[in-house]
């Protein structure tokens, strides 16, 4: 019964082991359809010179450079079932279709059908499954006939076995094909030959048949398993995967078989049968029906599958466990401790036995998160968000209790003595007879000590959000002497501290530092700091493992430094693993030796080992996918890749292509690039694989670009040389155009200006002249009006005298009038008349004004001539009147002169109105003062 029990339990342990294994896996890239953007399933793949892979998909035809997909609609929009390059052609097959594509010289592939000349041979509803190629010859399958294409005769040879055909082998020198309930046949000279009728062989379908050393056959079957067709006998390989349902096989370089299931992934067995690796969706594939397998030249193992693409890095040194169950949580620390191996996550501490394929355990009391995990004089101490606990084989004894443990430090004076960062603070352990106590806090220091070190009696502390604590503790490590925070370096994001080679370093976005005595202090390290500077800053979290290297994590490598055997200088080595697929937490990175030149990188989801002294292969080339060339806001035309010769001005904007196909998940390809007659340097590393120039000016060019997997350069540097031409209106002869027109122009110019300016001269010696006419008439008119100021005072001089003169005669007349007046009143006597003749004499008007008119007339010439020549009605007496008025006399002045009485005068003047026809509103003196 026992044994029966034990039986039983054999036999469900052995049927659910795979998925129990904590299996390492190689690198699983996945290529989801929203990635390469077409169908769902993947019938077939190949690879070309190039190292291109070709993929026939449910859309059509994929193609795959290492950075681009690009999909070729099928040419009757039917499923793209077969693929297989031959030289320089893409052959393909499809729903009542086949032929070739050839790529051009812009890089994009053109189809040409073959089906075409011979569509009287295919039958209705027929497909091409399978294509294979022999010497010159090119094999199409369907499931009823085989078309034979003679590559160098263009001609065709059809094959229609009797009961179909389930599918056509190429096997060294020799072809192949298996048909329903006939048996397996050999093609030889053009016809079929059965080489095998065994009952198992018509039974079940022959999924591939390989060739042994000694030429005999390996038949790999849907249901039956694998059998040897040897001396003419069928024997049965025993393997575990018999009772699978096979839907592919292919045999790898280095021998073993790769299987294709329909519903349980890939295996690959050795050739005796033996499972060596079983990889479905459950551990990393994205689905678990594998259409097809394809082996590329750098063997990895290709797989496309109902739902999605994948490659397995077979090769790759890099082994990854991936818990997607989530159970296991993510990793912050691993150590290989008395063959068993324990990683603590954020769910506990988990262990298995290093070499045995089984789960991993967690370790009861653990659950919660494990910060640390350190083997120190024998013992595996554990910090643990509950304290610390000492790690025996699968259990877990707890030390300390009182905080949370980040980490432990030694005490180099005290090998005994170990150092505990704590959530609050410092806390020292003691061994005694041989077991390990806490004995206490160091009192006066309570901050997180996350990253904790000690050097010469001082204690560093790392903290991030203030920076690094110089902590001086006494002699007994029980309480701080005093303790400050240190102005450098400054605090950084996933910053810490860790002693290597008796000293201590700190690593921040700032750089790296390390702490020297000379200097008391932290000095910056050249050489660290420039890997940082080089390649990428991501976290400070330094690393030290038991082998003495310092690990540091950067943009595309993982760093470790090694002290050197010579000198104190450190020796710099590089893994080219990106940080982004590194996978690890942010600030809580971590790396452990485990055997053998192995080391595990923990990750979110798992862990994954790997050699660093491994490197990549270092055969890797540089291809120019593509070359596009548009104009602005104009469609998209594609150059030729060799030689983009001269394009118009107009056809300026650029973008360039290119690719290294390099199909290594922990490994990506960079790019370097530069065009030569726009720039003089190369642009720096990047990992897009494209370059856009826009407006480039009318030139020569000449573009290259080179790159590098990791620390591989690529063997080749692609060029392009193209140029643009000048604008019609900047060619040589437009110039020629412009340098006549211009001396037109000039001529033209010159005589304008040479006229204008004779005209201008012209004028200005007008302008000049009439100045010096106007000046000589301002000036004569200056003289005139001297001259007429001059007549003006001399009248005004002699008005004066001729008023003087009249006055004087007015006063004269007025006394002799006043004497004569007096003496008539006395007695007339003969004296007396004598003196009144004597007076009437003198007063005489007619005297009078005679000497008057010659004075008026000398003071106003021409006025009485006017005034009688206006006025021929006027007598004498009304000119002398005139003469009176003009120089503005009174009625009463004028009466003396005329001997007349006033009354008289205003009689004159009344008189003198009349005869001059004046209006009433009209003054008499105003008139004649205007005259």
């Amino acid at each position: 019964m026992k044994n029966f029990l034990k039986n039983i339990t054999s036999v469900i342990l052995y049927a659910f082991l795979p998925i129990l294994w904590a299996q390492e896996l190689p690198p699983i890239i996945t290529y989801e359809t929203d990635l390469y953007k077409a169908g769902n399933q993947n019938w077939m793949v190949s690879q070309d010179n190039s190292e291109f892979i070709y993929v026939a998909n449910h859309s059509g035809l994929l193609e795959f450079n290492g950075s681009e997909w690009t999909l070729y609609d099928s040419p009757n929009e039917t499923i793209m079932r077969s693929v297989n390059v031959v030289g320089n052609r893409v052959y393909t097959g499809c729903y009542m279709e086949f032929g070739f594509w050839e790529r051009q010289e812009n890089g994009k592939l053109v189809y040409t059908s073959l089906s075409d000349a011979i569509k009287d041979k295919i039958f209705d509803d027929e497909q091409f499954w399978n294509i294979i190629n022999y010497d010159n010859w090119v094999i199409f399958q369907s499931l009823n006939q085989l078309f034979v294409y003679d590559t160098k005769q263009n001609t065709f040879k059809v094959i229609t076995p009797e009961g179909g055909v389930i599918k056509v082998y190429n096997i060294g020198a020799s072809v192949y094909y298996q048909t329903m309930t006939k048996g397996f046949y050999e093609i030889i000279g053009g016809e079929p030959k059965i080489i095998i009728d065994e009952n198992v062989i018509k039974e079940t379908k022959i999924i591939n048949v390989f060739k042994t050393r000694d030429n005999d056959l390996v038949l790999h079957t849907q249901l039956q398993g694998m059998f040897l067709w040897q001396n003419h006998k069928l024997t049965q390989i025993p393997t575990a995967v018999a009772s699978k349902n096979i839907y592919n096989s292919i045999r790898l370089t280095n021998g073993d078989y790769a299987l294709g299931t329909v519903s349980d992934g890939v295996y690959i067995v050795s050739p005796q049968g033996t499972v060596l690796l079983h990889i479905n969706q459950a551990n990393g594939l994205s689905n678990n029906t594998v259409l097809s397998l394809f082996e590329d030249a750098k063997h990895n193992l290709w797989i496309g599958l109902d739902n999605g693409i994948n490659c397995i890095n077979l090769t790759s040194k890099v082994e990854s466990y991936v818990d997607d169950s989530g159970k296991l949580g993510t990793i912050y620390a691993s150590v290989l401790y008395e063959g068993n191996l324990y990683l603590g996550t954020n769910q506990g501490l988990f262990y298995k036995p290093y070499h045995e394929k089984v789960p991993f355990t967690l370790i009861s009391n653990t659950k919660g998160q494990v910060w640390n995990l350190m083997e120190y004089e024998g013992t595996l101490f554990c910090g643990h968000d509950t304290g610390t606990f000492i790690i025996k084989g699968a259990t877990a004894e707890r030390l300390f209790s009182e905080s949370g443990t980040w980490t432990f430090s030694k005490v180099e004076e005290h090998p005994d003595w170990l150092l505990q960062g704590n959530y609050y603070g410092i806390t020292v352990l003691v061994k005694e007879q041989g077991k390990w106590r806490f004995r206490n806090r160091i009192d006066g220091f309570n901050y997180s000590s996350r990253y904790l070190e000690m050097l010469h009696n001082k204690l560093y502390v790392s903290h991030e959000y203030k920076g690094i604590f110089e902590v001086d503790v006494n002699e007994g490590l029980t309480a701080t002497n005093d303790f400050r925070l240190m102005q450098s370096p400054e605090k950084g994001k996933n910053a810490s501290i860790a002693s290597y080679q008796g000293a201590i370093w700190y690593a921040s976005k700032e750089g790296v530092f390390k702490l020297t005595n000379a200097a008391k202090g932290f000095v910056k390290d050249t050489m660290l700091t420039n890997v940082i500077a080089n390649d990428g800053y991501t976290s400070g979290k330094l690393i030290t493992d038991s082998t003495g290297k310092l690990w540091l994590y950067t943009k595309n490598h993982v760093n470790y430094f090694t002290h050197s055997n010579f000198n104190n200088k450190l020796l710099h080595q590089a893994v080219p693993i990106p940080y982004n697929l590194a996978n690890s937490m942010s600030g809580y990175e971590n790396i452990s030796f485990i055997a053998n030149n192995k080391y595990l990188i923990g990750t979110v989801n798992g862990y994954y080992l790997f050699d660093p002294e491994e490197k990549p292969a270092n055969d890797y080339s540089m291809y120019l996918a593509k070359v596009e060339n548009y104009r602005l806001n104009d469609t998209i035309k594609y150059l030729g890749l060799t030689n983009g010769g001269e394009l118009k001005y107009t056809s300026n904007n650029f973008i360039f292509s290119f690719t290294i196909p390099q199909y290594s998940k922990y490994a990506n390809a960079e790019y370097q690039y530069i065009l030569e007659g726009f720039n003089d340097t190369w642009s720096n590393y990047t990992l897009t694989s494209t370059a856009t120039f826009k407006n480039l000016p009318p030139g020569a060019y000449t573009f290259k670009v080179r790159g590098k997997v990791g620390d591989n350069l690529t063997g080749n540097t692609e060029t392009f040389h193209f140029s643009i031409k000048k604008p019609w209106f900047a060619t040589n002869l437009a110039i020629i155009i412009y340098m006549v027109l211009f001396v037109i122009l000039a001529f033209v110019v010159n005589t304008l200006y040479k006229n204008y300016y004779t005209r201008q001269r012209e004028k200005l010696i007008e302008d000049n002249q009439r100045k010096m006419e106007i000046h000589q008439l301002e000036s004569e008119q200056q003289l005139i009006k001297t001259r007429n100021e001059l007549l003006e005072k001399d009248i005004e001089s002699k008005n004066r005298e001729l008023a003087a003169s009249t006055l004087n005669l007015i006063k004269k007349n007025e006394v002799l009038a006043g004497i004569k007046a007096d003496l008539k009143k006395l007695d007339a006597t003969q004296n007396l008349k004598s003196v009144i003749n004597t007076i009437n004499t003198n007063i005489n008007e007619e005297d009078t004004w005679n000497l008057f008119s010659e004075a008026f007339n000398n003071a106003d010439k021409d006025f009485l001539k006017k005034v009688k020549e206006s006025h021929p009605s006027l007598t004498p007496n009304d000119l002398r009147l005139c003469a009176y008025l003009r120089l503005n006399l009174s009625s009463k002045e004028i009466a003396p002169l005329l001997n007349i009485s006033v009354r008289s005068v205003e009689i004159k003047r009344y008189r003198l109105r009349k005869k001059m026809d004046l209006e009433h509103e009209q003054g008499l003196v105003e008139y004649i003062l205007s005259i």
